[in-house]
């Protein structure tokens, strides 16, 4: 039976829930914390139009086709600890009853969800939300999910949708196209045009964050198998899921999802043949870059510089609060050793404020970071001039979420001479050169970077960095998975239920094996 054509879809409303959540970190994230960024109605469209985010992807695709758009809640957050359940209660009660609102009226539902989202006392929340939606909307209400490539994806968590994309790349480069893909196979399958059936495979491995760069191989090579196998005749989609490993969760782990026109059979032997080209390349694909520990990062930045290699970029990747000091302390210890080294960003609210209140220009000494968990190291003592302070709001430039706002709060430099540090109120990674030119700072003046990022940044600094180290901390993301306490993945996980497990952090570094150039 042939739909309605496109020009019949009047309306589509449009939400989202995003969280990766670290379960290890001891803190739970609050409502607060979402609220910060919280969108609502119809300044979802105001905020997000020509953004590239999921958001601005599904109103890309409904302004192209003359959709109106209802807005229901965007709710977002940095990577952090479980999500209260109350909080989480508020934000699905909210969303839900929007979507009640306008339930008549919007021919469909766009949805933007990570992907690794877990609350207190709820392994899946997302799941819960869906199921709400679906007892609320119907089961023959169309939806679309748009979702994170870093998502653990439970098949009874995708099945709940119509139509379920995911980004390709990592750097997330790709976020406004991944929601036009989405938004456009929910058109196509209102207006009659295709039938979308879904298969699901999952390969048995997890990777660690740092090594699920997209254009880095091997994982490059296999993402160039799933392009070439989104144009056999019949398939209308594919992603490749590489799951988080930092969620400890019954779902965890990497999930191939492919979208056929009306073949189950393609749908199943398309995801099944890339999930077993990621189960035979699990060994290689979790190890692909050397990893150092800060001494040896710092002798190794030392050995560059001196060869004439700048800026040196060292990415802190096992920091998931943001605050870790490791190797800051590393750092300062070295002193004068070092070149002028920048630090952004760090999360501290406390020295943001106690900087602020002192002014530009002051001479402040104070603790910094170390305060999301015991691992993230002890707070540093730190001596410097306030060059910049104040609130920090603006629009990013980089390829990374370009054009959405960023408001990190009270935000100040507190440069010593030799390292400038960039301390925010409100978590987020540096992965861009936004923190240089939003606080009057030289990028050019510095010789080496001190990023927490984990992919992100390689798509703003790869072209820019003389080199990129990977530096190692005893943090809760580290790449070394086996030294996490893992309570609730299921076996046949690769690395995490494939070898006995780690007591110590501290074992990671014991024979300098990860110490190789």
């Amino acid at each position: 039976m042939t739909g309605p054509d496109r020009r019949s879809v009047k309306r589509l409303a449009i939400g989202g829930l995003v969280h990766e959540t670290v379960t290890f970190l001891p803190q739970e994230t609050e409502l607060a914390a979402f609220e910060h960024r919280a969108v609502r109605g119809d300044e979802i469209a105001q905020a997000f139009a020509g953004s590239n985010t999921v958001y601005g992807g599904f109103l890309q695709v409904c302004q192209d086709n003359d959709i109106a758009v209802e807005g229901l809640l965007v709710a977002e957050c940095a990577p952090s600890g479980p999500v209260a359940g109350a909080a989480f209660e508020a934000m699905a009660d909210e969303l839900v009853s929007r979507a009640v609102l306008w339930r008549e009226e919007a021919d469909g539902l766009l949805l933007h969800l990570h992907g690794a989202m877990v609350s207190r006392g709820d392994t899946d929340p997302e799941y819960s939300l869906l199921l709400r939606l679906r007892a609320i909307l119907g089961d023959d209400y169309p939806i679309a999910l748009a979702m994170d490539l870093h998502g653990n994806v439970a098949v009874e968590k995708a099945m709940l949708a119509d139509v379920v994309c995911g980004f390709r790349r990592s750097p997330h480069t790709d976020m406004a196209e991944t929601g036009e893909r989405a938004a456009k196979l929910l058109l196509g399958k209102l207006a009659g045009e295709i039938k979308p059936v879904t298969a699901f495979a999952r390969p048995g491995l997890v990777l660690p964050s740092i090594f699920t760069a997209t254009e880095v191989s091997p994982l490059s090579d296999i993402m160039a198998e799933m392009r070439a196998e989104t144009e056999q005749a019949g398939i209308l989609d594919i992603t490749i899921f590489t799951g988080f490993a930092y969620a400890d969760v019954p779902a965890i782990g990497a999930t191939v999802v492919a979208i056929a026109d009306g073949d189950e059979a393609l749908a199943i032997r398309t995801a099944e043949r890339l999930s077993a080209r990621l189960a035979e390349a699990r060994e290689a694909l979790y190890h692909t870059a050397p990893l150092y520990d800060p001494e040896a990062a710092l002798h190794k930045a030392a050995e560059l510089l001196a060869d004439g290699v700048r800026p040196v970029v060292l990415l802190e990747h096992a920091d998931r609060g943001n605050d870790s000091t490791h190797l800051l302390e590393a750092m300062l210890a070295r002193g004068a050793n070092l070149g002028r080294t920048a630090v952004p960003y760090l999360h501290d609210p406390i020295g943001a404020t106690a900087a602020t209140s002192s002014g530009v220009g002051s001479q402040l000494m104070l603790t910094l970071g170390g305060k999301s968990s015991e691992l993230a190291g002890l707070p540093l003592l730190y001596t410097g001039y306030v060059k910049f302070a104040g609130p920090l709001r603006y629009k990013i430039t980089g390829p990374y979420r370009n054009g959405e706002t960023l408001d990190l709060g009270l935000s100040a430099v507190i440069d010593n001479g030799k390292i400038a540090v960039i301390v925010t109120s409100v978590s987020s990674s540096a992965v861009d050169t936004d923190p240089f030119t939003q606080c009057g700072l030289d990028i050019d003046e510095f010789d080496i970077i001190a990023l927490r990022s984990k992919t992100h940044f390689r798509a703003a600094y790869e072209p820019i960095a003389g080199a990129i180290l990977i530096v190692e901390t005893p943090d809760w993301g580290p790449a070394e998975l086996t030294t996490l306490p893992y309570r609730n993945a299921p076996p046949g996980v690769y690395p995490i239920t494939m070898a006995p497990p780690n007591d110590s952090f501290e074992d990671v570094f014991d024979d300098g094996t990860n110490n190789a150039d």
